[in-house]
């Protein structure tokens, strides 16, 4: 539905953004001064409020995803208010609070968009890694790839929900109609998506680092029956498996707890090598199978459902200039959740 044309953007007397920048690969973000970016043909200038801290911005600032636009400013769970838009961006209102996902803008035209999977598009391109993100206090997002953040989330509380919960919601898909289901890994996403199972009257079976009490109690508080190491066996067998964690040895190890006919699939966009393991833990129709992006009706059908569920996000939250500080807290596990930066008030 269309809420008019968006105003052009007030002219900012303040000086230049602050942005978190990576310069190239292996090295922190640099905090930096640029200038405010211009919205083209169907974008939309945005008023950046909080952005996620997501394990693909550790990939991405690690070189383990090869080819960022660099300099790039990263960043792809944005919550932010319309500031301006670009010729024929009208989808939203001014001051109207968005959401912008992982994928920002495809051809529309590839045989994958054409039969309704356009998360694979041949000339796809993605927020924080082709297009500048959200570590900065503006953005400009391609207007048909942001959705209306639902009432009653706070922007901190909102941000996991559109890279942690709707990719997370996709995997979850994946894995059928699986009763009892693992999660290996219980960060930002399986927080969402343990709540989303329980609600769908799934049996949650949550696997942490080993020793890591207080996650396993934590996954615990949210619904999950169960919790215990990654190297554990459950106390049943698995129907479904979803992999968070970068850790491709989880893979088979998480076959070999499962059921016949089960679905592992890989959540994550980079993994460590799987290992190679005997095929008879792969027989019985047990699948590996892996997510890769989301599309629109993806994030439109899980934010309709976030609400419903009550899915509540527990976050830890920086200043933009403590970037670096969360990511590293990410990649120790310093926190449970999701890492958020809060950019502006």
């Amino acid at each position: 539905m269309s809420a008019g044309p968006a105003r052009p953007a007030a002219a900012r007397n303040h000086g230049p953004m602050r942005a978190m920048v990576l310069e190239r690969a292996g090295e922190p973000l640099r905090p930096a001064e640029l200038a405010d970016p211009e919205p083209g043909a169907g974008q939309m200038l945005l008023k950046v409020r909080a952005c996620g801290v997501c394990r693909t911005d550790l990939h991405i600032l690690d070189g383990e995803l090869t080819e960022p636009k660099l300099p790039l400013v990263p960043g792809h769970q944005i919550v932010a208010t319309v500031a301006g838009a670009g010729e024929g961006a009208e989808r939203f209102a001014p001051g109207q609070r968005v959401g912008v996902p992982w994928l920002g803008w495809t051809d529309g035209t590839c045989r994958y968009c054409a039969s309704g999977r356009e998360n694979l598009c041949d000339e796809a391109r993605f927020t924080g890694y082709d297009i500048d993100g959200g570590y900065a206090e503006y953005a400009v997002a391609d207007e048909r790839f942001c959705f209306p953040i639902p009432d009653g989330y706070p922007d901190l509380q909102a941000a996991p929900l559109l890279c942690a919960g709707l990719i997370g919601y996709r995997a979850l898909r994946l894995v059928g109609e699986a009763e009892r289901i693992g999660f290996y890994g219980f960060g930002a996403s399986a927080h969402i998506l343990c709540q989303v199972a329980v609600h769908q009257g799934r049996r949650v079976f949550a696997f942490t680092r080993e020793g890591d009490e207080e996650t396993q109690a934590f996954a615990r508080q949210l619904g999950a029956e169960w919790a215990g190491a990654s190297t554990e066996a459950p106390p049943e067998e698995l129907d479904g498996a979803i992999v968070f964690a970068a850790v491709g040895p989880l893979m088979p190890q998480a076959l070999r707890v499962s059921a016949r006919g089960a679905r592992v699939i890989s959540a994550g966009i980079h993994m460590s090598d799987i290992p190679s393991f005997p095929y008879e833990i792969l027989w019985e129709e047990r699948v590996l199978g892996s997510v890769a992006n989301l599309t629109r009706a993806d994030g439109e059908e899980f934010l309709a459902l976030a609400p419903e569920v009550a899915v509540r996000t527990e976050v830890t939250t920086y200043p933009l200039e403590r970037a670096n500080e969360a990511l590293e807290d990410l990649r120790t596990g310093a926190f449970r959740g999701a890492a958020v930066l809060e950019i502006a008030a």
